[in-house]
């Protein structure tokens, strides 16, 4: 019997790869910001995957905190209630961008408690921790603890911006200076360590270089957290918990009876977080590691955030965008695409509803769901849908085959660099040339000619070749889409074993003979509105959700009543615009203007204007015309019967042709939307306006 040897039996085992996202924090539902790092991460792990290597992915929920203890009061629930709920979200969340984790790890799950308890013991023991008390700045939104010079100016937290409260209170402390030094060496000896090079500088300069302070371990002042076994009134601080999740979630155990994934995968190949985590990840986690007696990771790196129009997200500003809404809006790989896409290696991205639409038709819905389908068409319009090299080839062959064979090694390249938004421009690249290929050769030009149909049927082959090759290098990133592409052509994707060799498309195989639209192009103005719709919903769930909140502290002594009430104050201001301020005028000047209550008994579209509208409106015992400019704001039908102010001494002039004799008052918003004035009560035409 024969049996055919696959592809991958071939593919060199490049050995483990271990890579973790931060773990979210179970405060809150996490906006596509954060969201992103476990795109960003899926696309590694799945790189990876492609390219060889045996690749560990986790992820998971940071869940204890003093925070999250404040959060479970507001909710009027347990904090136990409070982080199942919320974990449950952020996996759905991870679940629904289609990512590839292995573990989802939960820092209460029973395995990692039980660990840290025991890292907390191996510390103390050895003599790492010592008991003092704590007093200084702290940051409840970051769980930090700052010295008084690490503020900012104005006295905020130097990571969020938010307000600091002194705290005072018995604690445990990790002995930082121990290691310092030693950490600093490591640094300045292994440059891959912390990535971008500017997160280095930042930590060396800002933190390690000046001395570090002790470090708060361990917490008195709330209970959500995991108990010192050893002295029960101490809960573990927060970040010394969260930290250790990257090895209990592979089973270290520290005393020694590690599982053999721990000893397979450790030290991690990279640990992915954002770039306002970067102090604990580079500082605190590497002198624990260093206690431990543990390798440290091979790569930190800290990526930039995503901002939304150039602003940091925030809830209370209303510019919040959550990725189950882009799903519903835009579907998985859309957004996947666009998050990765627009995300520069070092910099912070943009996001906004108009970009998104921008690059969604340019880049997904024309330059590569057009290439597909123009593809496949011309497959089944020409050939029946059969695809075959019939080895007519010309010179221009030569360098789409030179393009598309040689995008491995410069997509290797960025993604060595972590520069991923780089390596998916070189695979659209890929794209970009094959479309021009199609401008080149002229598919529908050569079906014209029948003594051309060979060299017709060796481009579609080409171009098939070209769009699965593509496909497969597009995949780790759009996994979705690189499926469905290769289903609609009749083939499977390759591992990047095979990606650099042109040709292995099997000959006389078919392509569908229903092609999909794999990304169908979009309408700004209906996203827009769309987008208005989320934003009005998500600020009346904020704002239902805080008044909630303040009920539940006051009842919980948490908050005075008053302090409720100021708050909900400030939430809800009066709305108004603002306008350029005219000169001051004396009364007499006013006095000179005539206003009085009139009535409009018919109107009519002014002919050749699409603003105006001219009115016969009963002042009195006498009926003026008057023209205005309120076409866009009224229907003629709309004016009929309404009672208005008007300016009736105004000298009468021609407006398109058409006489007016007076003004009606409207008021005008920020958007330039008219509303006429009208008395409060019933008044009798005529009346004067004082």
């Amino acid at each position: 019997m024969i049996r055919f040897i696959g592809w991958e039996e071939f593919m060199e085992n490049k050995g483990p790869y271990y890579l973790t996202t931060a773990i979210a924090y179970t405060s809150g539902k996490p906006h596509i910001g954060n969201c992103y790092e476990i795109v960003l991460a899926d696309c590694v792990a799945r790189y990876k995957r492609a390219d060889g290597y045996d690749v560990r992915f986790q992820t998971g929920s940071d869940e204890h905190g003093q925070k999250i203890e404040t959060r479970a009061i507001e909710e009027g629930v347990s904090p136990r209630e409070f982080v199942d709920a919320t974990a449950g979200v952020i996996k759905y969340l991870c679940d629904l961008l289609n990512t590839s984790y292995d573990r989802f790890i939960r820092t209460t799950d029973a395995d990692h408690e039980r660990q840290v308890q025991k890292i907390f013991k191996k510390f103390y023991d050895q003599g790492d921790i010592y008991k003092g008390a704590y007093e200084g700045p702290y940051c409840t939104e970051c769980e930090a603890f700052y010295t008084p010079s690490q503020l900012t100016e104005d006295g905020k937290c130097p990571i969020c911006g938010g307000d600091v409260h002194p705290e005072k209170e018995e604690a445990y402390f990790f002995k930082m200076s121990n290691y310092a030094d030693r950490l600093i060496d490591y640094i300045n000896t292994h440059p891959e360590f912390i990535q971008p090079v500017s997160r280095k500088n930042e930590m060396m300069n800002n933190f390690l270089l000046p001395g570090l302070q002790d470090l708060c371990v361990s917490r008195t002042s709330f209970k959500w957290g995991i108990p010192v076994d050893f002295d029960p009134n101490h809960v573990v601080y927060v970040w010394l918990d969260a930290l250790s999740n990257y090895i209990t979630g592979l089973g270290y155990d520290a005393e020694g009876n590690s599982d053999d994934l721990y000893k397979k995968y450790w030290p991690a190949d990279l640990h992915l977080i954002g770039k306002d985590i970067i102090r604990f990840h580079t500082i605190y986690w590497p002198i624990f590691l260093m206690a431990l007696g543990e390798p440290l990771p091979k790569q930190i790196f800290g990526h930039p955030w995503l901002l939304q129009g150039g602003e940091k997200m925030s809830k209370s500003k209303g510019n919040v965008i959550y990725a189950d809404d882009l799903v519903n809006i835009f579907g998985v790989d859309a957004t996947r695409y666009f998050v990765v896409h627009e995300m520069p290696y070092e910099n912070d991205g943009v996001i906004t509803w108009e970009l998104l639409v921008e690059r969604i038709n340019a880049d997904l819905a024309n330059t590569l769901g057009n290439l597909v389908n123009r593809t496949i068409s011309m497959s089944n319009k020409y050939f029946g849908g059969e695809v075959r090299n019939a080895g007519v080839s010309e010179p221009v062959d030569e360098d789409l085959k030179a393009v598309v064979c040689g995008a491995y090694d410069k997509v290797e390249k960025h993604m060595d660099e972590l520069r991923v938004a780089d390596a998916l421009s070189e695979i659209f690249a890929v794209f970009k040339r094959l479309n021009k290929y199609i401008d080149e050769t002229e598919p529908w030009a050569l079906a014209k000619d029948e003594a051309k149909k060979d060299r017709l049927a060796t481009v579609l082959y080409n171009l098939t070749e070209g769009i699965t090759i593509g496909a497969s290098l597009l995949a780790p990133f759009l996994p979705d889409t690189g499926k469905r592409i290769a289903e609609q052509l009749n083939t499977e994707l390759r591992d990047f074993a095979q990606v650099k060799e042109f040709g292995l498309y099997p000959g006389g195989n078919h392509v569908t003979d229903a092609p999909e639209i794999l990304f169908a192009r979009l309408d700004k103005d209906e996203i827009l509105a769309k987008a208005e719709e989320v934003k009005t919903r998500q600020r009346e769930e904020f704002l239902a959700h805080q008044k909630k909140a303040r009920e539940n502290l006051v009842k919980a002594g948490r908050m005075s009543a008053e302090e409720a009430a100021a708050l909900e104050a400030q939430e809800n201001p009066v709305q108004g615009i603002d306008t350029l301020a005219k000169p001051e005028i004396e009364y007499d000047d006013f006095a000179k203007l005539q206003f009085r209550v009139g009535k409009i008994l018919s109107c009519e579209a002014v002919p050749k204007s699409k603003k105006l509208l001219c009115s016969q409106v009963q002042v009195g015992s006498e009926v003026k015309q008057i023209v205005s400019g309120i076409r866009a704001s009224y229907t003629p039908e709309e004016m009929v019967g309404k009672q208005v102010m008007v300016l009736t001494n105004l000298k009468p002039a021609k407006l398109a042709g058409v006489l007016s004799e007076g003004m009606l008052l409207c008021a005008e918003d920020a958007e330039g939307k008219l509303a006429l004035v009208s008395p409060e009560k019933d008044m009798p035409s005529g009346a004067e306006i004082c």
